[in-house]
């Protein structure tokens, strides 16, 4: 079973969208490789078994899986897709995070050296 703290801010199956496309986008899922059935997506998450279809409705609206009928569902081979999809994550995560700390009131030169920092330490 997969442990994955869920914030009760944001919508599960957003949550568990996003988990699987991280994982599309790290390599932990395969170009063309099998995925989940929505039953078992459903018990891995501890979720409803329509929101695993949900989930994969969107993974599919969104052209980074594939359904073959009778086979199962696959992540897709669109190298182009999976770099589109992590260049959308990261925008997201470096706007929330220059908002926040803007928010702090830090400059953009001081935001430089902070990230220079952490960066070399590791």
């Amino acid at each position: 079973m997969y442990e994955l703290e869920f914030d009760n801010n944001v919508p599960i199956y957003i949550q568990v969208l996003n988990n699987i496309k991280s994982d599309i986008v790290k390599g932990a899922l395969l170009p063309g490789e099998k995925m989940l059935s929505a039953r078992d997506l459903a018990i891995k998450y501890q979720i409803n078994p329509n929101t695993a279809s949900r989930i994969y409705k969107e993974l599919e609206a969104e052209e980074l899986c594939y359904t073959k009928r009778g086979l199962g569902t696959f992540v897709t081979e669109d190298q182009e897709k999976v770099e589109n999809i992590k260049e959308e994550m990261s925008n997201a995560l470096i706007d929330t995070f220059i908002k926040g700390m803007k928010e702090l009131g830090f400059s953009k030169e001081q935001l430089i050296e902070m990230i220079s920092e952490r960066y070399e330490r590791g």
